[in-house]
């Protein structure tokens, strides 16, 4: 091992930061370049860092019947304490009930337990948004890399002599985030879901905005605050709710009513909704054009977007999709992550 591989594992855990162990071990071990015979020392190491005392990796467990063995690595997972699979397709480590719920979809039947561990999940994919690094770097007294200018005016100081490096590091900013979610009958299958995600984001960033939509527009940010982020209360607090839906008049009323208060240059607004819209797409376009000009950032996440067969058949919805930066799918966790760049102005 090399002082570059430490400042890249150093970087990589910024990057990924702590919260996430699985993410973390994996970039860790990617980041210091193990080999395989040098593994096993890798994993008790680890297991020191995280728990403050040495832990050997214990058998791997046999695999599932419906898990073909072909294809699966194992890796040490540090929250358990054994030795797991992990996919062959590298997007995340090990083989789970957590890496099978990102992939479950959000309209299928949940159990009370899976419920929970998804909600959990949901709360801890908004605090990576919220701690996610920006582009912008910014002077550090830590880890960073060497800001050669910066070291050369400090020097000055000191008659020449270059007695420290002056570093910089990419900065931690709250993204400024307002989501405007759909909440007619077509979208109740998924609403839970990313209205969960959109309550522990507002809980874990300040500046996040949300509203709920179907024939009405209504500010949930008051509403948070008061229900404690509690979904069911929240609930009662939308009129109409699971009924039809009026998308232009609505996102028209936020343009006009709320985004002009609230417009910044930072701003990126995500509409959630499956476009199908009972209204003239001449007001859903006049309406999307107008949160354009103001916003940073335009991103609407479809759950129908899912399905690879999909295509915006719905005339609101191929109306408005010119005016839209990132149109992804919101199906499951897997594809709310692969948004996550999208979110950060």
């Amino acid at each position: 091992m090399t002082l570059r591989d430490e400042r890249d594992a150093a970087d990589a855990l910024a990057i990924v930061g702590l919260d996430d162990r699985p993410t973390a071990h994996a970039a860790l071990r990617i980041a210091l370049k193990v080999a395989q015979g040098d593994l096993e020392t890798f994993e008790k190491l680890l297991g020191v860092f995280w728990h403050g005392e040495a832990r050997s990796p214990t058998r791997a467990p046999a695999a599932p019947r419906d898990v073909p063995r072909a294809g699966r690595l194992l890796h040490w997972d540090p929250q358990t304490g054994r030795m797991g699979g992990a996919s062959s397709e590298g997007d995340q480590p090990g083989y789970s009930p957590e890496a099978i719920l990102r992939h479950k979809a959000f309209d299928t039947t949940w159990s009370p337990r899976d419920l929970v561990a998804m909600e959990r999940l949901l709360a801890r994919l908004a605090r990576r948004l919220a701690t996610r690094r920006s582009r912008r770097l910014v002077p550090t007294r830590g880890g960073g890399q060497a800001d050669i200018r910066a070291s050369y005016r400090r020097a000055l100081r000191t008659s020449g002599e270059l007695l420290t490096l002056a570093r910089r590091t990419r900065a931690i900013e709250a993204p400024r985030i307002t989501f405007l979610v759909d909440t007619s009958g077509s979208m109740d299958t998924h609403t839970r879901f990313l209205l969960t995600f959109v309550l522990a984001l507002r809980r874990a960033v300040p500046h996040a905005e949300a509203y709920a939509f179907n024939t009405s527009l209504v500010r949930l940010t008051p509403e948070i605050a008061r229900s404690r982020g509690a979904l069911e209360r929240i609930a009662t607090a939308v009129p109409d709710w699971s009924g039809g839906t009026r998308i232009g008049e609505c996102l028209a009323a936020f343009a006009r009513e709320h985004f002009v208060r609230e417009a910044h240059g930072r701003t990126v607004v995500v509409i959630v909704s499956d476009g199908l819209d009972r209204g003239a797409p001449a007001r859903l376009v006049q309406a999307v054009q107008a949160i354009r000009r103001r916003a940073r950032r335009l991103v609407w996440l479809n759950p129908l977007a899912g399905d690879p067969r999909y295509e915006p058949s719905a005339a609101g919805m191929r109306a408005a999709l010119p005016f839209v930066d990132h149109c992804a799918s919101a199906h499951d966790l897997a594809s709310l992550e692969r948004v996550l760049p999208q979110l950060v102005a």
